[in-house]
């Protein structure tokens, strides 16, 4: 009873949910986004890979360059589902993440509620507490801090494996004084969230 979505970007007819189960030794992050590529409908994700399991989803919109062919819409949005580390989350997100939970506008608001709900989780992981975030200006702001979070941690863990391999101690203090000026960057950005 939802209506479909169509602009002059997307088109949103129906939207896939599939399950996925992985061998062991599968990389899950590159089959993931292959999968999201290959449907050609917007598609909420579970896959599974021994005890870890993940729910990922991914705007689709009209390639610019190829009629008729769909392509990502941006990054695609993963939660990594960990009973012991979000138990205290797990029941609201899941009750969330309820279909009958989404907005019921059409096809896109249902998807992007899914979204801004995998978004929640992620956030929640840094703040200690799950909230939706409550209107699209909000989620996307939480998209955006998420994102940086996500490239602070990186560079941070870069900065520390260059300043253990470092032999010479001027540069190694220069590195650990770079890696704690991104922690300080990074003790920030939660309060965007």
């Amino acid at each position: 009873g939802v209506p479909e979505y169509r602009d002059a970007v997307r088109e949103y007819l129906e939207i896939a949910v599939l399950r996925l189960s992985l061998r062991a030794r599968a990389k899950a992050a590159r089959l993931v986004e292959l999968l999201h590529r290959a449907v050609p409908y917007p598609v909420l994700l579970a896959t599974e890979q021994g005890d870890w399991a993940d729910l990922s989803a991914a705007h689709k919109r009209w390639a610019q360059n190829e009629a008729g062919k769909v392509v990502l819409d941006g990054e695609v949005v993963a939660a990594g589902l960990d009973v012991e580390y979000d138990g205290r989350f797990l029941p609201d997100f899941l009750a969330a993440m309820a279909l009958g939970r989404q907005p019921r506008g059409s096809m896109h608001a249902v998807y992007q509620g899914w979204i801004d709900t995998l978004l929640a989780l992620g956030a929640a992981r840094l703040i200690g507490t799950f909230r939706l975030a409550p209107g699209p200006e909000q989620s996307a702001a939480r998209r955006e801090a998420l994102g940086a979070v996500a490239r602070l941690d990186g560079d941070i863990a870069r900065l520390r494996a260059a300043a253990a391999k470092e032999k010479q101690m001027a540069r190694q203090v220069e590195l650990n004084l770079e890696v704690k000026r991104l922690e300080a960057r990074l003790s920030e950005l939660p309060a965007g969230l």
